[in-house]
């Protein structure tokens, strides 16, 4: 809904009746992702598209139809149904599309998201898909509508949904009959790594698993290369004190950021980590061995960074494995930036009975880009 968002805004701010179909789940070949949106207002006028033109008619129906009736409801097209075939579906795959009628006012987790998009504070919209259309609107901060007996546990997830950028399906183990659809529009929490060593390759694949952003920043251009981290949204050749500060200048860090500092070096180390543990960042790391984590916060503390200031450093980084290639260490290292944004204990869970999923983040997705990440299917175990 996010390409068509403005326009929706102008219409439920004008008081204006409208429809909205959303692709909430696609398999095989899909000519559009879950989100997709396709919009019509009670003159008939259109917005968007769910199909690239396959199904776009039978939609537009749909949406007339939700309009006169004011009931929603969830519709599949398939290549092997006969009237999607009929109305051209013809790519092979099969999409699902809920179509549900808007009257401003009516619902406030709707109205709520829809505000959130036109000043582009991220939000996570959730939709029940199953009987009465209920919606709730889900910030960092905030929480906008209702969803009854299942509104904390769909929170949660919303929020971990809305960090990562991802949209998709959710349903709840204590309630399969009823599936939600969660909208996220953020962009991706950034990972940058510094430090264009073997590890890094590790963690910046690990990363982008995790649904981060990744970095990989160096100073010496014959280590920091596209081809040796091809998983890697960038590659930069900069020092790496010198590229946080343009970042911060520019507004690319936020308290979503995680910075994974691998050059253990204290040319490298020691004015990148004075000024990135000065910075209400998400989670930042340190590689080394003991000797050189006591060396560097001896130099942090003479550069004069306060005790609360360096308690922020997680170092030696990762958690106590037993890692020992590249990619037990990345292991190790994106365990503890889970635990640090989740609040996670660390321990098996095998070692107490308190709850498996936490309430708690840590994380902040106070932003101001939104931007919608590919499709994603979660489900609670």
């Amino acid at each position: 809904m996010q390409d068509i968002a403005e326009q929706l805004y102008r219409w439920h701010a004008a008081g204006r009746t409208f429809a909205v179909a959303t692709v909430v789940a696609v398999s095989g070949s899909a000519p559009r992702d879950p989100g997709a949106a396709l919009a019509v207002d009670a003159d008939g006028e259109a917005l968007g598209s769910v199909s690239g033109g396959c199904v776009e008619g039978a939609v537009y129906e749909l949406c007339q139809e939700a309009l006169r009736t004011g009931e929603a409801g969830l519709h599949r097209f398939g290549y092997s149904d006969e009237d999607a075939f009929a109305v051209g579906l013809t790519c092979g795959g099969v999409i699902d599309v809920y179509v549900q009628p808007v009257l401003p006012g009516a619902d406030p987790g709707l109205d709520a998201a829809l505000t959130y998009l036109d000043s582009r504070t991220p939000v996570a919209l959730v939709r029940r898909l199953s009987g009465p259309a209920r919606a709730l609107a889900v910030t960092a901060d905030a929480v906008h509508g209702s969803l009854e007996q299942w509104e904390r546990e769909v929170t949660a997830e919303a929020r971990a949904m809305l960090d990562a950028g991802r949209t998709g399906m959710l349903t709840l183990p204590c309630a399969p009959e009823l599936p939600f659809f969660v909208e996220s529009y953020a962009p991706a929490p950034r990972l940058v790594v510094f430090g264009a060593i073997d590890f890094a390759g590790a963690v910046a694949r690990i990363g982008k698993f995790l649904g981060f952003d990744v970095t990989v920043c160096d100073a010496r251009p014959v280590f920091a290369t596209p081809r040796r981290f091809p998983d890697a949204d960038r590659v930069v050749v900069d020092w790496p004190h010198r590229y946080l500060d343009a970042e911060v200048a520019a507004g690319r860090v936020d308290g979503r950021t995680a910075l994974c500092v691998l050059t253990h070096d204290p040319k490298f180390d020691i004015p990148l980590l004075e000024r990135a543990l000065r910075l209400p960042l998400g989670f930042v790391g340190a590689m080394g061995s003991r000797r050189t984590h006591a060396d560097r916060m001896a130099r942090l503390r003479e550069a004069g960074l306060t005790e609360v200031e360096l308690h922020r450093l997680r170092s030696p980084i990762g958690l106590d494995l037993g890692a020992r290639t590249p990619e037990e260490t990345a292991v190790s290292v994106a365990a503890e930036i889970v635990s640090t944004v989740r609040g996670g204990s660390c321990l098996p869970l095998s070692a107490h009975d308190g709850p498996i999923h936490h309430d708690h983040d840590l994380r902040s997705t106070r932003s101001h880009a939104p931007a919608r990440e590919g499709a994603a299917t979660r489900r609670i175990a």
